[in-house]
């Protein structure tokens, strides 16, 4: 019996070498994502104060606002794993903490994706044809895509 209750230990201790690391893992890829987050909201969020603002259109108008709107859904979403660990800190939830916080960051990276390319859209929108802000907004929206999330995927359904 006794060499079962140590194998126990063993595998907990494991376990939580574990949890500590993903957590670790989780709390740094989320450093990286907010300060383009943070920068892009607080450029949006001057915009409607600047002078030209008041000569754009209602499609620019709507993107500005979709855009905004996504923006601080991923500063809600990027900030949220930070949160509800501090909240549940000592509770034994790290396995919970770590998955809530992995669908946070996805789902955040998605709306800074989407801000990202709404912030594109709204300034190439102003500056040129028709023709290039599709292009730009398409490949851009290609590249995040396939970058943030496409080759993960790929590569997950293959194994």
């Amino acid at each position: 019996m006794p060499e079962e209750h140590e194998r126990r230990e063993d595998r907990s201790k494991d376990e939580q070498e574990r949890l500590n690391r993903q957590m670790m893992e989780l709390l740094n890829e989320l450093r990286v994502a907010m300060p383009g987050v943070q920068i892009l909201f607080g450029f949006l969020l001057t915009v409607p104060f600047q002078q030209r603002f008041s000569q754009v259109n209602d499609f620019q108008q709507t993107v500005y606002f979709v855009t905004l709107v996504t923006a601080a859904a991923a500063a809600a979403l990027l900030i949220a794993p930070s949160a509800y660990h501090r909240v549940m800190f000592e509770q034994q939830d790290k396995p919970n903490i770590i998955h809530l916080g992995t669908a946070q960051l996805l789902v955040g990276l998605a709306a800074l994706a989407i801000a990202m390319n709404g912030a594109v859209l709204l300034v190439t929108d102003v500056l040129f044809s028709a023709g290039t802000v599709t292009v730009t907004v398409v490949l851009l929206s290609t590249l995040y895509f396939t970058l943030w999330f496409g080759f993960g995927l790929v590569r997950r359904i293959s194994k």
